[in-house]
């Protein structure tokens, strides 16, 4: 109840906020919120698989310098802003709040997205698309064919322009799928809602190794 009662006080106090501080009360909720986040870190995850495992596909000094280094490097930096973040709620600095909203969007998207990248990646003969059931349903439904599908995920995902991400997505308001480019590391559901089925990495970073 105690509880509560802060956060009614601190909900009431923002309405009337005109300035770049927070009000007490809200100042007190918000820190002890980002108190209880502030213990916890990110960490990278570990493979499913060896680096070398999707070779020729992927190269395994793609796969390393990708997940140990470029991973690492968004997880590092979300952390980081994530200490800023809590720091400036402690403080009831609201502008300073806001100005980590990037940082956090950009290096938390980066970590989501790679994180799902992974699980989305398999060797060779170790998985396939099925042929029946509602993945299938949805696929054929929208494009006629898994071939089809393919050819528009590729042609979307391939016309970002500079960094981003292409994404087989489904929609929970539609109950259907399609296909979504987002730039930079924007991340799928908190952007547009759409939950993220498949996604494929255009950053230079993903495949320039094996271009050299």
């Amino acid at each position: 109840m105690s509880g509560k009662i802060i956060l009614d006080k601190a909900l009431r106090s923002a309405v009337n906020l005109s300035s770049s501080k927070l009000p007490t009360e809200l100042a007190k909720s918000s820190t002890a919120l980002f108190s209880a986040l502030s213990d916890t870190s990110f960490v990278l995850p570990d493979l499913a698989y060896d680096y070398n495992a999707l070779e020729p596909a992927i190269s395994a000094e793609t796969m390393t310098l990708h997940h140990s280094k470029h991973h690492q490097t968004y997880i590092t930096n979300l952390n980081a802003t994530l200490e800023k973040i809590h720091s400036s709620m402690a403080s009831g600095d609201v502008s300073g709040t806001i100005a980590l909203q990037g940082a956090l969007k950009f290096n938390g998207g980066g970590h989501v997205n790679h994180t799902l990248f992974w699980e989305n990646l398999a060797p060779v003969g170790s998985s396939s698309f099925p042929t029946s059931g509602p993945l299938a349903d949805a696929v054929n439904a929208r494009f006629g064919s898994y071939e089809n599908m393919v050819t528009e995920v590729s042609a979307k995902t391939v016309a970002v322009q500079g960094s981003g991400w292409g994404w087989l997505a489904y929609d929970p308001k539609t109950s259907s799928i399609d296909v979504v480019a987002l730039p930079n590391q924007d991340p799928l559901e908190a952007t547009t809602g759409l939950k993220p089925l498949l996604g494929i990495d255009v950053w230079e970073h993903a495949y320039y190794v094996d271009y050299r």
